[in-house]
Protein backbone atom coordinates (compact mmCIF):
# COMPACT_ATOMS: atom_id res chain seq x y z
CA UNK A 1 0.00 0.00 0.00
CA UNK A 2 1.46 3.31 -0.70
CA UNK A 3 1.75 6.65 0.57
CA UNK A 4 -1.74 8.28 1.02
CA UNK A 5 -2.13 12.33 0.94
CA UNK A 6 -4.58 14.17 2.83
CA UNK A 7 -7.07 16.24 1.76
CA UNK A 8 -8.18 18.16 4.73
CA UNK A 9 -6.85 21.83 3.80
CA UNK A 10 -6.17 21.32 0.35
CA UNK A 11 -8.42 20.38 -1.86
CA UNK A 12 -6.22 18.01 -4.54
CA UNK A 13 -9.34 16.41 -5.74
CA UNK A 14 -11.52 19.64 -6.52
CA UNK A 15 -8.30 21.01 -8.54
CA UNK A 16 -7.61 17.80 -10.08
CA UNK A 17 -11.49 17.88 -11.41
CA UNK A 18 -10.91 21.35 -12.52
CA UNK A 19 -7.57 20.76 -14.25
CA UNK A 20 -8.99 17.52 -15.71
CA UNK A 21 -12.29 19.48 -17.24
CA UNK A 22 -9.91 22.17 -18.31
CA UNK A 23 -8.22 19.67 -20.63
CA UNK A 24 -11.58 18.44 -21.85
CA UNK A 25 -10.95 14.48 -20.17
CA UNK A 26 -13.72 12.60 -18.80
CA UNK A 27 -13.04 10.25 -15.45
CA UNK A 28 -13.62 7.56 -17.38
CA UNK A 29 -10.57 8.94 -20.20
CA UNK A 30 -8.50 9.81 -17.56
CA UNK A 31 -9.06 6.61 -15.61
CA UNK A 32 -7.90 5.03 -18.85
CA UNK A 33 -5.09 6.66 -19.53
CA UNK A 34 -3.80 5.97 -15.81
CA UNK A 35 -4.32 2.10 -15.92
CA UNK A 36 -2.73 2.38 -19.08
CA UNK A 37 0.49 3.75 -17.38
CA UNK A 38 0.09 0.46 -14.69
CA UNK A 39 -1.54 2.80 -11.82
CA UNK A 40 -4.66 1.20 -10.61
CA UNK A 41 -6.70 2.95 -10.09
CA UNK A 42 -11.07 2.85 -11.08
CA UNK A 43 -13.32 5.55 -11.53
CA UNK A 44 -15.49 5.12 -8.74
CA UNK A 45 -12.08 5.73 -6.93
CA UNK A 46 -11.28 8.86 -9.01
CA UNK A 47 -14.73 10.23 -8.21
CA UNK A 48 -14.29 9.61 -4.35
CA UNK A 49 -10.76 11.34 -4.87
CA UNK A 50 -12.71 14.25 -6.97
CA UNK A 51 -15.36 15.13 -4.15
CA UNK A 52 -12.89 14.61 -1.38
CA UNK A 53 -13.93 11.42 0.72
CA UNK A 54 -10.70 9.39 -0.31
CA UNK A 55 -7.07 10.45 0.16
CA UNK A 56 -5.43 9.63 -2.63
CA UNK A 57 -1.75 7.49 -3.26
CA UNK A 58 1.08 9.56 -3.91
CA UNK A 59 1.32 7.18 -7.05
CA UNK A 60 -1.92 8.06 -8.67
CA UNK A 61 -1.25 11.48 -7.75
CA UNK A 62 2.31 11.56 -9.62
CA UNK A 63 0.31 9.57 -12.32
CA UNK A 64 -2.30 12.31 -12.58
CA UNK A 65 -0.13 15.08 -12.83
CA UNK A 66 1.57 13.44 -15.82
CA UNK A 67 -1.50 12.81 -18.00
CA UNK A 68 -2.94 15.90 -17.51
CA UNK A 69 0.33 17.66 -17.95
CA UNK A 70 0.13 19.94 -14.99
CA UNK A 71 2.28 20.33 -11.68
CA UNK A 72 2.12 19.51 -8.08
CA UNK A 73 1.55 23.36 -7.77
CA UNK A 74 -1.36 23.48 -9.09
CA UNK A 75 -2.73 20.07 -8.00
CA UNK A 76 -1.92 21.57 -4.46
CA UNK A 77 -2.95 25.37 -4.92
Amino acid sequence: MGQKIKQDEIHIGQNIREIRLSHGIGQTELVRKLQLEGIGITRETLVKIERGIQHIQAIQLRGIKEVLGTTYDELFK
